[in-house]
């Protein structure tokens, strides 16, 4: 803790001679209105002195006014999205100034900052990037600003749940990704043992999101860890430009399904309130509120089908399946060998717990607020504070299904910007709340009735009494001894199991089970309690004053994580094996540090411009890194044309759960792939892959069950050769390499825009997990009979997930188009297409799942017109993606091709500052989900009211 409070004292004293310079002097106001080609009014237009950062916007009516201190004459910019860029002088403050904007309806000229970390065109951005202005945001038909990213240029959204939505692009999606960065307002928006953006449920309110930046493949060459996939970045508005009250009010309905319930309301309330003080201190405060019934997870499908589990048993098949695993039934995947009294080997599960038993009514609710205060200590130089906070329930999924319950996230942010700098200081702080793991919650609810070994005693007894009876019959057979075994088990909708579901939900251990229904031991638990943080500072320096034969750039970063273990999730390992899993102990720190220099210059008349960056970090756990990037952009003497390619190298070091985790989930146990967590183990070189465990026991049933009489030893020892040793070796940093060619262009008078790109990532040491068995004594190099009977027994192994590297290379190429053209008046109509492909599957040789789980086709088709009628606006958009194959350790299976429309109509009252939308997402209520094991989703229809009151502005 001392060197954060150092870093921050730092930080402090660094401020205070500038802050010391800060001087008020005397200011004046200038006036006037925008307005279009046929003279109506246009609101949320920007005025900016030029090369300063005095600036404001028009109200409603077009209207502003702009208090500044700026010696005549100037030059005024006047810039609104869909309308060319103006420039006009100003003389005096005597006059009124009526100013009017030309239709421009794509995106010529729109700057963006994400791909450089500087200002640049987005036409000549040297990598591919996609962003949604405040215009295309508002109308957006999506049910929410956030929803609209998933429709942009290779951009995959995976929705987890009304509140917890996540994006990726270019393969290697899972709802916990890691690979991708999602920053707001430059702040990294993740929770840090989840390790993953919490969606939008921290970030901000759609009253006051101004853009969004989406840089799709790698971006670690500039922002490092966690940004190999690539890197977002939610931009809010600036109190000095965007003054007022805004209110919005959403009412909502889903649940549209058909079976008989009523649909389910969602209200979304959201106040903004921002203002200029004077030209020198300005402030703003959001707040929102959203609540309502989340998607429902209740698939049937079964990880563990007859054919698979028991094949000698056809007529033990679907609904009678006596080892049925389905998607979202938690605590029925334990495999339990019995044999009946004629020898037949079968392999049971328990009969485990639907998710909507565990969960109830699927109710979430989100709040979610922010502060900010921010200083203009000169017209160039701006210090802010902002403060951050989200509270939210609702569902993640990484090896289980987690129920999110009030959580909560925090952020502090300190700011110094400067037009040649940037200085930022931010902590994050998170608190897990109520929440809870489904898997080990359904496990112990099974395990406090009947152990393991009790409840296989009583079906086999079972079992056999009923074959003793009908002996042919064994279906009927298996169906008597499952009622038997389960008999006084924690029944779904009374009192004795709601009492027994919240008891163990509020017990923050997963290790423990009592021996029986009655005893008095200490009850296992589900509760997952994380509060942890995690410390970031960083600067940027352009050279522009002190170096003029090239555009330089530097940068440097310091990040550190401080985890409290929670005994579950992660533990002190200073302690003994036996004592690990108990809450608290030493923290654990996980730090890193970084900088990078990049270069641009531009020859032969700015036709062609280079950029190169060189990254240089370093992890406390892992040696130095070095991640470079060359950059090549070509544009046409008529500025119509640019073509870019570009490749750089990335390194990911482990996250945090990668590296340090402990979890005992489900009897196995999931770990951090760090060389001293292995100590006394043994899952590194003294393991089977467990998928051969999984065969060699449905080799050795077979076997008997082929052979009465024949030995359960005999049979193992026949199959012996189906065991695969794992030999595993500690984790390390995952390493790409990363091509990229595109192309931009407007054409035809500014009415078509076109952007093409093509990829491809070759990926070494790929991080992974793969499942292993160890035998609780002797050695899987030289296996006996007693290892080999271990292999058939459960209960006698002890099985990991191990997080590690693949030791061959991973490859997956693809290809994005878009294209809008306004073709006329103000009608447009764009979309894109995404084609991505992972290369010939190297990873089956080591057992890693590498978890492409992206289809290979997707695309997205809009038409709309922002004034079909005065005042009037209407935007459609259509989603198709193909069926793909979903691969992680929750399970595996097919996710079926799907296709949306979403659609809505707006309606302006500017005398009274107020929009009406009224719209849906997915409007023709079509079934489909994005991941195995994740929510069903249909139809979300909606009205949305916001009132957008400006104050007369004032400049900064």
């Amino acid at each position: 803790m001392q060197r954060i409070k150092s870093t921050y004292l730092w930080l402090l004293l660094l401020l205070l001679p500038v802050l010391a310079q800060a001087q008020l002097n005397g200011s004046y106001i200038i006036a006037g209105r925008i307005v279009d080609d046929k003279g109506e009014a246009l609101p949320g237009a920007s005025i900016q002195i030029k090369n300063t950062s005095f600036g404001t916007t028009t109200d409603s009516t077009g209207h502003f006014e702009l208090t500044t201190n700026t010696k005549f004459p100037y030059r005024l910019v006047v810039r609104l999205i869909g309308y060319q860029p103006q420039e006009f002088d100003v003389r005096n403050s005597n006059s009124r100034l009526q100013i009017q904007l030309y239709t421009q309806s794509l995106l010529v000229n729109e700057v963006v900052v994400s791909a450089s970390r500087q200002q640049e065109k987005l036409l000549k951005s040297p990598v591919a990037i996609e962003k949604l202005d405040i215009r295309a945001l508002k109308s957006t038909p999506a049910a929410s600003f956030y929803d609209a990213i998933g429709n942009l240029k290779g951009v995959q959204m995976t929705t987890a749940g009304l509140t917890f939505k996540v994006f990726n692009t270019r393969g290697f999606n899972v709802p916990n990704n890691f690979r991708f960065m999602q920053l707001v307002d430059g702040v990294d928006n993740q929770a840090a043992t989840l390790g993953v953006p919490l969606g939008n449920a921290i970030g901000p309110t759609e009253l006051d999101i101004l853009s969004v930046e989406v840089t799709p493949g790698a971006s670690s060459a500039l922002y490092g860890m966690n940004a190999i996939n690539g890197m977002s970045n939610l931009v809010t508005k600036n109190p000095f430009q965007y003054q007022g009250v805004s209110v919005m009010q959403k009412v909502a309905f889903n649940h549209f399904d058909g079976k008989g319930s009523s649909p389910k309301p969602i209200t979304e309330t959201a106040i903004r309130y921002a203002q200029a003080i004077n030209d020198k201190w300005a402030f703003k405060v959001n707040f929102s509120y959203m609540k309502g019934t989340d998607w429902y997870a209740d698939s049937h499908n079964d990880f563990n089908p007859q054919s698979k589990a028991n094949p000698d048993f056809p007529q033990l098949s679907g609904a009678d399946n006596i080892a049925n695993d389905a998607w979202n039934k938690y605590a029925d995947q334990t495999d339990i060998a019995i044999k009946d009294k004629d020898g037949r080997a079968y392999n049971v599960h328990r009969t485990g717990y639907w998710e909507k038993d565990l969960v109830g009514d699927y109710g979430v609710k989100n709040v979610k607020a922010d502060a900010a205060l921010h200083y203009k200590i000169n017209p160039k130089l701006e210090l802010s504070y902002a403060y951050r906070v989200g509270l939210m329930d609702g569902f993640f999924q990484r090896g289980n299904r987690i129920g999110l319950k009030n959580v909560l996230v925090q952020n502090h942010k300190l700011e110094l910007v400067h037009n040649d700098f940037t200085l930022r200081s931010y902590i994050s702080i998170e608190n897990t709340g109520d929440s809870y793991n489904m898997n080990p919650l359904a496990d112990n609810l099974e395990k406090s009735f009947k152990s393991d070994n009790q409840w296989k005693a009583d079906y086999t007894k079972a079992l056999n009494d009923a074959l003793t009876a009908t002996p042919g019959d064994l279906v009927s057979a298996h169906r008597a001894a499952r009622a038997a075994a389960d008999n006084g088990r924690w029944t779904p909708g009374t009192a004795a199991f709601d009492a027994q579901l919240a008891k163990i939900k509020s017990i923050n251990d997963w290790d423990i089970y009592p021996v029986s229904k009655d005893s008095t031991n200490k009850s296992g638990g589900a509760a997952l309690l994380q509060m942890s943080r995690f410390y970031h500072t960083e600067g940027t320096w352009n050279l522009r004053q002190y170096v003029h034969f090239a555009d330089v750039l530097i940068g440097a970063d310091y990040r550190t994580y401080e985890i409290i273990p929670d005994g579950n999730n992660f533990v002190d390992f200073t302690r003994s094996l036996d004592k690990r899993n108990q809450p608290g102990g030493k923290h654990i720190w996980y730090g890193k540090v970084g900088g990078f220099v990049q270069v641009s210059k531009t020859f032969f008349n700015e036709a062609i411009k280079l950029t190169g960056s060189l990254r240089y970090d370093k992890n406390q756990e892992f040696g130095g890194k070095i991640n470079p990037r060359i950059a090549a952009v070509y544009t046409t003497k008529d500025q119509k044309h640019n073509i870019r390619v570009s490749w750089q190298n990335g390194f990911r070091f482990p996250s945090l759960f990668e590296a340090y985790s402990f979890v005992n989930n489900g009897q196995v146990r999931r770990v951090g792939g760090l060389a001293f967590i292995e100590d006394g183990l043994g899952y590194f070189k003294n393991s089977f892959l467990t998928s051969t465990v999984t065969a060699f026991g449905t080799a050795t049933n077979r076997t008997i069950n082929a052979n009465p009489g024949m030995t359960t030893e005999n049979a193992a020892a026949q199959n012996a050769s189906i065991l695969k040793v794992a030999n595993l070796d500690p984790i390390v940093p995952e390493q790409i390499h990363a091509f990229e060619a595109g192309y931009k262009s407007v054409l035809f008078d500014n009415k078509v825009f076109v952007d093409v790109d093509g990829y491809y990532n070759s990926y070494k040491h790929f991080i992974g997990q793969v499942e292993v068995a160890v035998p609780q004594s002797g050695d899987v190099n030289t296996p006996t009979s007693d290892v080999l009977l271990q292999m058939l027994d459960k209960s006698k192994q002890n099985r990991y997930r191990v997080w590690t590297n693949s030791k061959s290379t991973v490859e997956n190429y693809g290809a994005a188009l878009a294209l809008s053209y306004n073709f006329y008046k103000t009608y447009t109509i764009s979309g894109n297409v995404n084609y991505n492909k992972l290369a010939q599957d190297k990873t089956k040789d080591d057992a890693l799942i590498p978890g492409f789980n992206t289809p290979r086709w997707f695309t997205n088709i809009s038409f709309g017109n922002r004034a079909v009628l005065p005042n009037v606006g209407f935007n459609i958009v259509w989603h198709w993606q193909d069926t793909f194959y979903w691969q992680n350790l929750f399970g595996n299976g097919d996710v079926p091709a799907y296709n949306t429309v979403d659609a809505q109509v707006s309606y302006q009252l500017p005398k009274l500052s107020t929009t009406i939308k009224v719209g849906g997402s997915n409007i023709l209520n079509t079934a489909y989900f994005q991941y195995v094991g994740g929510p069903t989703m249909r139809g979300l229809y909606y009205v949305t009211i916001t009132y957008d009151g400006v104050f007369k502005k004032k400049g900064s």
